[in-house]
């Protein structure tokens, strides 16, 4: 959708895709996102950011942890995105976090992705 310049994505709704979208605003990589729809046919929409120049904020994402490989991290080996320009994002008993905010609070757990 960012390489189509698309202005917003449109996906169906998990607990786990609005907690991932909730860090990503804080983050500042997306300028908003809404719920829309009940029960079943709830949605997800999400405001892409971009800059003045049409360049899109989220630079690059990659996904870590998969189906078939899941990827855990302890709270010493939370990794590094860019030398601290991007962010990984983890879920752990505390929930879904950033690696600042793990390194912080002392937790480690299942590395999600990583956006730049």
């Amino acid at each position: 959708a960012l390489a189509a310049r698309h202005k917003e994505v449109t996906v169906k709704y998990t607990r786990m895709r609005y907690e991932l979208a909730r860090v990503l605003l804080e983050e500042g990589f997306i300028s908003n996102f809404r719920v829309d729809g009940e029960g079943i046919k709830r949605q997800l929409i999400i405001s892409l950011k971009y800059l003045d120049d049409g360049t899109p904020v989220i630079r690059g994402l990659e996904r870590v942890s998969k189906p078939g490989r899941r990827i855990y991290v302890g709270c010493d080996e939370v990794p590094r995105v860019m030398g601290g320009l991007g962010i990984a994002i983890l879920t752990t008993p505390a929930g879904i976090v950033t690696d600042r905010e793990a390194r912080n609070r002392r937790v480690g757990g299942e590395l999600i992705c990583k956006v730049w």
